[in-house]
Formats: structure tokens, sequence, C-alpha cells
């Protein structure tokens, strides 16, 4: 029975006092239940599985931010002394997403059967990184499974805030483009039509920007249906060719790297990735050989990945880090001065963290400054767009007032 997949029981009874209970509890069995609940002091009249809900809602997808609460919680729980099976019965317990219930359930269930929990992690790469489990099961050989926690929940933390910056400030210039394109194509499909029929009765020539406008619509109200598929087609096509191809992936992590302000950002993102990752997992006791490897793909961007390799196997060969870190041309100075004080120091780890949130905020400060940019831009973008159209809707009628 251990090996069985638990699930939510609505149960009704009576408490110690005689007084009517009602609630829910996971497990197992209605008999495993009415067990766990007289332990309790609760006398089940009824247990029964709750019902699903209408149309399959409620099991949401399990997502990164998820797995950074629930190591958190873990952690918690185990630094206050509550067993490995019971902690994960306990944070079950408190969450909403179904999803995450039931990976949470299965690991449960390994761990009880005499899995390791980092083995139990292992069955799971959709949601565990071979970081995550290697740095588990370095805390679970050490003894000090609860600090490990901590830490991972720290660095997972720290990386789950720096993605939702880095999405925060690439959302702001796609938004100004999908509102301009929208815009645009509204205007040409629905409004520049209108005005052409009232030039059709002017009998004379219209100014050549205005011809171009009518000319673009025309195009648009027949073709707009395709312009939309080759624009679908080529946005997936391109992730897709970048996920399979490594030479066009390259191609664009160097194209973001160039872009103004996004690229400065992407740049100490990439930066803050390295540092954090490098510094958790040499404090956890992990090799540096083998940190840099993991730290290769925690970078985000195949340029830095390939790079990091390459200081690894200098790294390899004796070469300091620091001496590496500066000989590959690809990381900031500070960075570089960093990891040179923390070797000659002993406290590497402590240097790097020190780095990494120097570039978080960095990376913080600069996406509030493109925020506060982008605002008054998405304006003058549509202004200019509406604008020019409809000027070039109102010169006939201009010119043709100055005739009059």
């Amino acid at each position: 029975m251990a090996n069985a997949t638990a699930v939510a029981y609505i149960y009704k009874g009576v408490d110690s006092k005689g007084a009517k209970v009602q609630g829910e509890i996971n497990g197992t069995s209605p008999a495993l239940v009415k067990a766990q609940l007289r332990k309790q002091g609760i006398i089940a009249n009824r247990v029964q599985k709750k019902p699903k809900p209408l149309f399959g809602a409620g099991k949401k997808k399990v997502k990164p931010a998820d797995i950074a609460l629930f190591t958190r919680q873990m952690a918690t729980m185990m630094k206050a002394g509550v067993p490995l099976v019971q902690s994960f019965e306990i944070v079950a317990d408190g969450l909403d997403n179904q999803g995450v219930k039931e990976l949470i359930f299965k690991l449960r269930d390994d761990v009880a059967s005499g899995t390791a929990f980092a083995e139990a992690l292992r069955k799971h790469p959709l949601y565990f990184d071979d970081l995550f489990c290697n740095l588990v099961a370095s805390g679970e050989q050490s003894g000090a499974l609860e600090t490990m926690l901590d830490r991972i929940a720290t660095y997972k933390e720290k990386t789950e805030s720096l993605k939702a910056k880095i999405k925060k400030a690439m959302t702001y210039p796609i938004a100004v483009m999908v509102v301009a394109i929208v815009v645009t194509s509204i205007l040409l499909i629905k409004v520049v039509p209108q005005f052409a029929e009232t030039f059709s009765s002017f009998g004379a020539d219209l100014p050549a920007f205005t011809q171009l406008v009518v000319g673009m619509s025309e195009w648009m109200q027949a073709n707009w249906f395709f312009a939309l598929l080759a624009v679908v087609i080529s946005i997936g096509g391109t992730i897709e060719a970048k996920k399979r191809n490594r030479k066009v992936a390259e191609f664009f992590d160097r194209l973001i790297l160039k872009l103004p302000i996004l690229g400065t950002i992407t740049y100490n993102s990439i930066s803050a990735r390295f540092a954090r990752t490098l510094s958790t997992t040499f404090a956890a006791g992990v090799p540096l050989i083998d940190a840099l490897k993991s730290v290769a793909g925690a970078t985000g961007n195949s340029l830095y990945e390939e790079a990091t390799l390459k200081i690894r196997d200098s790294v390899a060969t004796g070469i300091p880090l620091n001496a590496a870190l500066r000989s590959s041309g690809l990381y900031p100075t500070m960075l570089v001065q960093m990891a040179a004080i923390g070797e000659e120091s002993g406290a590497l780890d402590d240097m790097l963290g020190k780095a990494a949130d120097y570039y978080e905020e960095a990376v913080d400060n600069m996406v509030d400054n493109l925020t506060t940019l982008m605002e008054p831009m998405i304006m003058a973008v549509l202004g200019i767009l509406v604008g020019g159209l409809m000027i070039a809707m109102y010169l006939p009628i201009f010119q043709l007032g100055q005739v009059v």
C-alpha cells in the first residue's frame, strides 16, 4: 500500500468531545484514512473520495515557481525537526495546485518505501534538474539535508526572481510591437476603406502618401489571413529552429546581446546566474570542475554555455578560475576580480554570492528604468502610426478645400 498514490478524501464524523466535524484529508484508501483520523481523535462516519472539479479544472501545470516554493517549505519543515515523509504531507496539504500535490505525494511514496530523496527526485527530470538532484544527494550524504534544502530554496528563489525580471523587460518591447501591429491592421482593414470610397468620387489624383496607404489597405484586405499565417509560421519556425539548431540558437543569443538596453540586461543576468549557481554548488561542497559543468547549463545562453565549458577545461588543467574567466573575454571585469579575491582568501562561494547580488540588483534597476521609458514610447509609437494614417486620409480633403 506504500506505493499507492494518495488522493483527497472528504470525511464526516465526531471528535473526542462528541462535536460533529468534517473536512478533507489525503490518503491511499478509506480504511487508512479512518485509521489516520482515529489517531487524531476523530471517529469518521463517512469517508469518500473528493469529487473531481467540473471540466477537469483544478489541476494546474507545475511551474518552476511552484518547485521553488516546495523547496522552501521543505527546508522550513526539516529545520523545524519534522521527519521527511511527514514534511511531504504537511506541505502538500497546504497547496491548492493539484498537479504539485500529486508530484509531492509521488515523492513521499518513493521515500517512504526506502528510496533516497535524491533518487526520488531523479524520477521527475521535468521538474528537478541534475543540479537540484546532485545538491540534494550531497546534503543526504553529509547529513545536512535541511541546510542544503535551504541553500537550494534560496538559489531557486533568486533564479526565478531574475527570470521574472528578464521576462518583464522583454514583455514591454513585444507589447509595443503587438499593439502597434494590431492597431495598424484594424485601421487599414476597417477605417481606410471607408475613406477610399469617399475619395473615389473626387475625380482627382490622390497624394502619393494617401495612395500608398490605400494600396496597403487593399493588400491587407485581400491577404490579411495569409499575412497572419506567415507571422505565426515565422515565429513558430524560429522558436523550433532555435531549439533544434545550435547555430541558429547562437545567432539569436548573439543578437540579443547586441540589442540596446535589452543586451545589457541579458549580459548582467547571465553574469548573475553564473555567479549564483557557482556560489551555491561550490558552497555545497561540489568540486569546482563539476560545479562549472552545472553552471554552463544555467547561463541560459549558448554562447556563454560553450565559454563556460572551455573555462572548465582550463581549470581542469590547473589554471585558476579568475585567469580562465579573464581569458574568455566574455565575463565582466568585476566578476573576474571577485573570483580572484575569493580564490586568494579561500571564500570563493561568498565572493561569488556578493557578485550575484550586485548583478541581480543591476538587472532590477535596469528593468525598472526600461519600464519607465517604455510607457511614453508606447504612446509615441501609437501616436505616430495612428496620426500618420489619419494625415494620409485627410490630405485629399485638405487639398480639395484649397482648390475650392
